[in-house]
């Protein structure tokens, strides 16, 4: 069960993380948490993304950090205006950082320095106004089976 690998310690380090990086952008971050993944991890990923209605921002500027913890897979996943926006390697270089972290076991720490480098690339084409931006999505860690 992720609940027994993930503490509620490292749930608020990743909820802290997504505070810290919804304030540099208005682009809406999200983690979700499961043990397997019986599909292909984007498509899983994909699925995750649509039951958390993230394609439902104004600016299409959801990003989804996806991980099955018992079969290790990892996917980070940005909604349509956010792909049409960034760099190429964007989302590869995200996830070879998390996995780094991953690799020592370090879930908590991988997925929040992940959700920050998300936030600081995202500044520049999706930047943050207090005067105007709503938290469109919950910054509670979302867990599966």
């Amino acid at each position: 069960m992720p609940k027994d690998t993930i503490t509620p310690a490292d749930e608020q380090q990743i909820m802290a993380a997504i505070k810290e990086a919804e304030m540099l952008t208005s682009g809406e971050i999200r983690v979700h948490i499961e043990s397997n993944c019986e599909i292909d991890v984007l498509d899983r990923a994909t699925e995750v993304f649509a039951e958390l209605h993230m394609h439902q921002t104004e600016q299409r500027n959801g990003v989804l950090f996806y991980v099955a913890l018992e079969d290790h897979q990892f996917a980070v996943l940005g909604d349509a205006g956010i792909n049409a926006s960034v760099p190429d390697h964007f989302w590869e270089d995200i996830t070879a950082e998390v996995i780094s972290y991953f690799k020592k076991k370090k879930y908590a720490a991988g997925l929040a320095r992940g959700i920050r480098m998300a936030g600081e690339q995202l500044q520049a084409h999706f930047p943050y106004n207090r005067h105007e931006d709503t938290n469109e999505l919950s910054d509670d860690v979302s867990f599966g089976d």
